[in-house]
């Protein structure tokens, strides 16, 4: 579940990167009233901590949650 949660905030930090990026408008910042806002930098944070976090998705072993002969 955590991984999961993880993973839908990195891809929410990635939509307000492109939104950068494409058209130089920060979502995050817009919402919060700035960058320097508390609340702003927190939400950084936690996405920051959520690409750390994703990044151990990289070295872990698949794990197959469906087995097709079971039923």
């Amino acid at each position: 579940m955590l991984d999961r949660i993880a993973l839908v905030l990195l891809i929410i930090g990635g939509i307000n990167w492109g939104s950068v990026g494409l058209f130089q408008f920060d979502i995050v910042s817009w919402i919060c009233g700035g960058s320097a806002n508390i609340i702003a930098r927190t939400i950084f944070t936690v996405v920051g901590l959520c690409a750390l976090w994703c990044t151990s998705l990289l070295f872990r072993e698949r794990e197959h949650f469906v087995q097709a002969d079971e039923h």
